[in-house]
């Protein structure tokens, strides 16, 4: 079992016990953050660490800079004398990002099954069951007014063989039927190779044969942006609250990041660091938006929960670690622990 499939099952299994993919997702998040947070609080004791010592590497940095042998060596030392590893604030960074990549992974999967039984239930009965959460209609559709609740072709083409085929392997013969009824004569070959695609279409055409399809999907004609092809559905699915609010947390994240990982310091250096940092605090935000907003709303809630549950914890190390360094500095004299 690949990490996508644990994953996957592991949502499951939460989503057995709560019967709401949405709080499913945000448990899952904080079982995650939670996994992590021993690295993380060893990444920003880290960062401080660094902060601590920047006044002296940078005065290595202006005197070796016409040596870039020495300088890193001496740099070395520097690091090794005050027991600092310059590399420990990435190392959240390197545990979470494959698991959000993952993450985006598995819940694609589960999105993709969902959604293909939503449409064989549309054409079988006109009644797919929606998971919904709060204000969203349908999880597996993006949270936005620009979505329709119900499956489109665009989404139905996402869905790859192998779930499709784990879909149709479970419909029970009753609905095999009403499928075949509606001119839908599937096999498991009609999911393979050249032919899926074909079969796609030919499910996509079905479902906008049915008026109740057609009521749900309907848009309007005069809140268009023809360019990009956008419309705002007469029953659409959100509100456009969940990209917004992963992009507000995605910003609030990089800001809170950066102001502790960028040292003051007035050199060339220095500066593109900040300049860097800067182009960071509104490329993330932005990108986040675009992501969400094209996605489904069970990864936009993913991607809330885990800024949200992020703060909250680097909020509370910071405080934990101010506490720490001013005991520290009240009792000199007393061994209070250091940083570490």
């Amino acid at each position: 079992m690949g990490i996508n499939e644990f994953l996957k099952t592991i949502l499951e299994w939460i989503y057995g016990f709560v019967g709401n993919y949405g709080w499913a997702v945000v448990l899952f998040t904080l079982l995650v953050r939670l996994i992590v947070m021993p690295f993380d609080y060893k990444s920003r004791v880290g960062m401080r660490k660094m902060q601590k010592i920047a006044p002296m590497q940078a005065k290595l940095q202006k005197k070796y800079e016409k040596d870039p042998d020495k300088m890193n060596k001496k740099l070395q030392e520097l690091y090794r004398e005050q027991r600092v590893n310059p590399l420990s604030s990435c190392l959240p960074m390197l545990i979470s990002l494959p698991i959000l990549f993952a993450m985006f992974t598995a819940m694609r999967m589960v999105a993709n099954e969902h959604l293909a039984q939503q449409a064989f239930d549309i054409i079988a009965s006109g009644n797919p069951a929606l998971d919904s959460w709060l204000w969203v209609k349908n999880v597996w559709m993006p949270d936005s007014p620009f979505a329709a609740a119900w499956p489109n072709l665009d989404s139905l083409r996402q869905i790859a063989t192998n779930e499709w085929l784990a879909v149709f392997s479970k419909l029970p013969q009753e609905t095999l039927a009403l499928l075949a009824d509606k001119g839908l004569a599937l096999t498991a070959e009609s999911f393979t190779g050249d032919a899926l695609n074909t079969t796609i279409q030919t499910i996509y055409t079905t479902m906008e044969q049915l008026p109740a399809y057609m009521e749900h999907v309907k848009y309007y004609s005069d809140l268009a942006i023809p360019l990009f092809n956008i419309h705002i559905f007469v029953n659409y699915n959100g509100y456009f609250i969940l990209p917004i609010l992963a992009a507000g947390g995605q910003f609030l994240m990089t800001k809170l990041t950066g102001t502790a990982q960028t040292p003051a310091a007035d050199d060339a250096q220095a500066q593109q660091a900040q300049n860097s940092m800067k182009f960071m605090n509104y490329f993330f935000p932005i990108f986040t938006l675009i992501l969400c907003f094209n996605y489904n709303a069970i990864f936009a809630l993913y991607w809330v929960a885990s800024n949200v549950i992020a703060i909250v914890q680097t909020k509370g190390i910071n405080m934990y670690l101010d506490r720490k360094e001013a005991l520290e500095a009240a009792n000199p004299n007393k061994n209070t622990g250091s940083l570490k």
